[in-house]
C-alpha cells in the first residue's frame, strides 16, 4: 500500500462532490447530481442521508475502488458552534449539533456521512475548517450598536487551503505569513490571515463587505431601514433579496460574468457601471484589510471562480498591487482541502482538535 488513502465528501445543494485521494494525489474526483424532483421528495435534510450515501457508494463502485482500504473519511461541515480553525475528529457532540442545527444546508450532512462510512468501512472520520471557523480578534467584532457584533462567515475551507499552498510556494509556512485572501465567486469573503489565523473578515452572508454576484453586501443603514418598514416586503422577501438575488442579479438580472462582459461589449453602459462598482468595492475591501497588518502584508491572494476573469484580476492588480504582490489561485480546492487537512493529521504534522460544542465567542460582558 502507498500513502494514506482519504475519502473526501462535500454535500452541496444539488450535488454531492466526492474524491478519493492517495496522499495529495486524487485517484478520482466526481460528483453525484441530485435533481430538484428527487430532493423534493425529502421532508428535511436528515431524510437525504441514506439517499446521498447510496449515490456515493454507487459512484465508488463504478470507479472500481474499495472503501475498505480508506484510512480516513473527511466531510464538509456546517451548522456547528463557532470554533477555531483546523481539523476536527467527528464526535457525538458534533453529530448532535449537526442534527439539531437550524442551518439548512446539506453541508451539515458532511460529518454524518463521514461517520457512517468510517463505522461501516473502518478508518477515522474528520471535518476540516468548516464554515463555522471563527478566529476574529475582539476588536474586529465591535459595531456602532452594543449587542450587535460582526461575525465570522467566510470561505474557511478554501481560503485556508489556498493560504497554506501560497505560503509553501513562497518557501514559508502559513503560520509565518500575513495574507489578505479574497475568495471571489457567487459569494465573496475577504479575510485577513495573520500568522495562521483569520483575524478579520468581510461576511459571505450577513451583510458587510462588497457587493457580490448574488448578494447585496454592505448597505446604507437608514435607507435600508426605510425599505424594511415601507410595507412592501416581508422579512423573507428581503432576506432573499439580500443573500440570494442581490448584487449583480438585482442590478442586471444575471450573475454570469461572461454574459455581463458581452453586454458591456455591446454597449450596455449600466452593466459597465455596475461591473466597475463590483470590482471597485472588491479593491476597497481588500485594501482596508492592509490596516490590520499595519501595512505589513506578504501577499494578496485572489481565489474563487471569478479569479479566472482576466479583466477583474488585472483591474484588482492595478488597484491593490501597491500593497503587496498579488497571487492568483483560481477556482476552489474544497475536496483537496478536505483531503490535505486530514493527511496532515495522519502524517503527524498537526494534531486533530476536539469539538466541544462551546462557541468561541459568546458576546462581551
Amino acid at each position: 500500500m502507498g500513502d494514506y488513502r482519504i475519502f473526501a465528501i462535500n454535500p452541496g445543494s444539488t450535488t454531492t462532490k466526492i474524491g478519493l485521494f492517495e496522499g495529495e494525489v486524487p485517484l478520482f474526483m466526481e460528483k453525484a447530481d441530485h435533481s430538484a424532483s428527487e430532493l423534493a421528495g425529502f421532508k428535511n435534510l436528515d431524510d437525504q442521508l441514506e439517499y446521498r450515501k447510496d449515490a456515493i457508494v454507487r459512484i465508488v463502485r463504478e470507479k472500481g475502488y474499495d472503501l475498505n482500504r480508506v484510512d480516513a473519511f473527511s466531510g464538509r461541515g456546517g451548522g456547528l458552534k463557532s470554533m477555531e480553525g483546523g481539523v476536527y475528529s467527528v464526535n457525538d457532540v458534533m453529530l448532535e449539533d449537526g442534527r439539531t442545527t437550524k442551518f439548512k444546508h446539506p453541508a451539515v450532512l458532511g460529518p454524518r456521512l463521514a461517520h457512517l462510512f468510517a463505522r461501516e468501512y473502518g478508518g477515522k472520520a474528520f471535518i476540516v475548517n468548516p464554515p463555522d471557523v471563527d478566529e476574529m480578534e475582539d476588536v474586529a467584532r465591535i459595531t456602532g450598536l452594543k449587542g450587535i457584533y460582526r461575525g465570522s462567515q467566510f470561505h474557511a475551507l478554501n481560503q485556508k487551503e489556498i493560504a497554506i499552498r501560497a505560503a509553501a510556494d513562497m518557501g514559508k509556512r502559513y503560520e509565518q505569513m500575513n495574507f489578505i485572501v479574497a475568495h471571489i465567486g457567487g459569494g465573496v469573503s475577504i479575510t485577513a490571515h495573520k500568522k495562521g489565523r483569520a483575524v478579520d473578515t468581510t461576511s459571505n452572508i450577513i451583510g458587510n463587505g462588497p457587493m457580490m454576484p448574488t448578494r447585496a453586501g454592505e448597505l446604507p443603514t437608514l435607507p435600508f431601514l426605510d425599505l424594511c418598514f415601507s410595507g412592501g416586503n416581508t422579512r423573507d422577501e428581503l432576506y432573499s433579496r439580500i443573500v440570494k438575488t442581490g448584487g449583480l442579479i438585482d442590478h442586471l438580472g444575471s450573475s454570469d460574468m461572461l454574459e455581463i462582459h458581452k453586454r458591456i461589449k455591446d454597449g450596455d453602459t449600466y452593466a459597465e457601471l455596475v461591473f466597475s462598482a463590483f470590482v471597485y468595492q472588491l479593491a476597497k475591501n481588500i485594501s482596508s484589510m492592509a490596516a490590520v497588518f499595519c501595512g505589513e502584508v506578504d501577499a494578496i491572494i485572489l481565489t474563487g471562480g471569478i479569479a479566472r476573469d482576466a479583466e477583474v484580476v488585472e483591474t484588482l492588480k492595478k488597484m491593490v498591487g501597491f500593497i503587496a504582490p498579488v497571487k492568483i489561485y483560481p477556482g476552489e480546492l474544497e475536496l483537496e482541502a478536505l483531503a490535505c487537512g486530514v493527511l496532515r493529521i495522519l502524517r503527524g504534522q498537526e494534531a486533530a482538535r476536539d469539538y466541544t460544542g462551546v462557541p468561541v465567542f459568546k458576546g462581551f460582558q
